[in-house]
């Protein structure tokens, strides 16, 4: 299925979503391809049978994907090797995501691409997932117990896809009243603080040094305007144009203010 434009003669091509049957003929053919391109990540085959599963799981009809309805809907999928594949497999996080942009890269990559920062909320009624808590949910509006997530997109005239993820841990979960739980957690012990723009920052500063997805311009809101760090990652990457909004509030210097050098014995 080809891109079709909402306006005739546009340039950037928006997906339509009126499916029919014939447009995912072979789509689980397809589907096999395209995970197989993360072979190399796991060491074992038999997590790459469960990987291939979990996908299927994912696309599936189910209402409720959480691994056993997912594992039993998955033909030859067994409830105790789907749970061990999420839990106990390690795999190549860095060569899966080197991967995954090559593929962005290939399929949709243009020079005058975009790099889009954002964070989103996923509401949680219970408190034993990793960063959950009450904060902000952008998906609701309003503050609730949920956990939040940056999220790096790329676009340009031949699509568009996410690129890029971290959690956010609120600072609360950086208290001694938390420390137990970010032990369950298995949150590293070498892990610190970062705040939503720091966290896009490193994002932004790890694939402008990876160099494979090709972009020109980088788009945010005024909480990461409003950040000096990743304005500062945005200067590194020279070359570069930003669209970046800052709080209505915001004072500067309409003149660059004279400075001088202060020596001291």
């Amino acid at each position: 299925m080809l891109p079709a434009c909402r306006i005739g003669g546009e340039g950037f091509a928006i997906p339509t979503f009126d499916l029919v049957p014939s447009d995912v003929e072979g789509f689980m053919e397809e589907l096999w391809e395209f995970q197989a391109t993360f072979h190399d990540c796991f060491a074992r085959s038999e997590p790459r049978a469960h990987f291939f599963d979990y996908m299927v799981g994912q696309f599936s009809k189910l209402e409720r994907k959480s691994i056993e309805p997912m594992a039993r809907e998955v033909e030859g999928g067994t409830i105790r090797g789907l749970q061990r594949f999420i839990s106990d497999v390690v795999w190549d996080e860095e060569q899966m995501r080197w991967n995954y942009h090559q593929l962005v890269a290939e399929e949709m990559g243009a020079p005058d691409g975009v790099l889009m920062f954002d964070e989103t909320g996923f509401v949680k009624k219970g408190k034993d997932s990793v960063g959950v808590a009450r904060q902000y949910c952008g998906t609701l509006g309003k503050v609730e117990n949920c956990q939040v997530g940056v999220f790096a997109g790329y676009a340009s005239r031949h699509g568009y896809a996410l690129v890029a993820k971290r959690l956010f841990l609120p600072e609360v979960w950086w208290t001694d009243a938390y420390a137990a739980r970010r032990v369950r957690c298995n949150v590293p012990a070498e892990l610190t603080f970062q705040s939503k723009p720091a966290l896009a920052a490193a994002m932004l500063e790890a694939m402008a040094h990876e160099g494979l997805l090709p972009f020109k311009y980088i788009v945010a809101d005024c909480l990461y305007g409003n950040s000096p760090t990743f304005l500062d990652a945005i200067d590194a990457c020279v070359g570069r144009t930003a669209f970046v909004a800052i709080p209505s509030e915001t004072r500067c210097w309409l003149q660059r203010p004279q400075t001088a050098d202060k020596r001291y014995r």
